[in-house]
């Protein structure tokens, strides 16, 4: 672990804070590296990338990926010995996404009656509700629900557990989440109790688990992770559908949308919609081979 606890911020134009994110998201060293990227100015044209590196490596290796794109000013700075994440979930407010509200302990009483409620603590875990993968994920399910029902749903990388519990406050009999991290694993199944939603998550890596697979075929899989391991999961994620059942894939920037999407329609599935939310993309597709 690095010493202290390290916040890496990159400015400038979107051209590239684009390529200096596809260059983090194909150096394998750096694959565990979480970061965002969002516009953060619109008047000025000026997008950001927050890194926060766990390992001395970590922050070596982002800063440097971050500094080979001339375009950008890149600053590491310190963060107090504090709980900077709670504070800063603190003050983020709650998110309306169609049919579902999001929102955290401090906007409790603002959560209208009519919406489908996430009550979510995010912890050391990703998935507050604001991140634009996770508002695509929110919208496609939403449209989805209008026109047809998902009995079996899995959510890959699931983070938080937003998007399970939203299947399963939405009639999912059977809602699994899995993810390799284990306190995101805590984190979802104490979001499911506060929500008292009939979902459970595991502590497992990849789809083979007995687990996940005694679930499957699942009519509709979330994978809200990163760009490589959605085309290295292609197959797997399949495998776990019915003939008929929809991947809803997001964690990817608009830029890797190609090389995503052709690793599963040479797997059998139809693009049926994209949804762009800033720099990122949600991709809905159905599995028809």
């Amino acid at each position: 672990m690095s010493e202290s606890a390290v916040q890496i911020i990159a400015r400038g134009p979107r051209v590239a804070a684009e390529a200096a994110a596809a260059r983090l998201d194909a150096d394998l060293r750096l694959e565990g590296a979480t970061y965002s990227i969002l516009e953060e100015d619109e008047d000025r044209g000026v997008w950001r990338i927050d890194a926060f590196p766990t390992t001395t490596e970590e922050v070596e290796g982002v800063a440097a990926r971050l500094r080979e794109e001339p375009g950008l000013v890149v600053t590491v700075e310190d963060l107090a010995d504090a709980d900077w994440l709670a504070i800063s979930l603190s003050g983020l407010p709650p998110v309306k996404v169609g049919r579902f509200f999001v929102y955290g302990a401090h906007d409790q009483g603002r959560a209208p009656v009519n919406a489908v409620r996430l009550k979510i603590d995010a912890g050391a875990a990703f998935g507050t509700g604001h991140h634009g993968t996770t508002v695509g994920c929110l919208i496609a399910y939403g449209e989805l629900l209008k026109r047809e029902r998902f009995e079996r749903v899995l959510d890959v990388g699931c983070g938080t557990g937003v998007l399970a519990i939203a299947a399963a406050l939405t009639g999912a009999p059977v809602a699994v989440g899995t993810d390799i991290d284990a306190p995101s694993v805590r984190i979802a199944n104490e979001n499911a109790k506060l929500n008292r939603a009939p979902a459970r998550f595991v502590h497992a890596s990849g789809l083979n688990d007995q687990r996940v697979r005694a679930g499957a075929p699942y009519d509709l899989v979330f994978a809200n992770i990163l760009a490589p391991p959605l085309v290295s999961l292609a197959q797997d994620i399949k495998l776990s559908l019915r003939l008929g059942g929809v991947a809803i894939l997001s964690g990817l920037l608009r830029t890797q949308e190609r090389r995503v999407s052709a690793a599963y329609l040479s797997r059998g599935f139809r693009l049926e919609r994209r949804i762009h939310r800033d720099a990122w993309s949600c991709l809905v597709l159905r599995r028809v081979g």
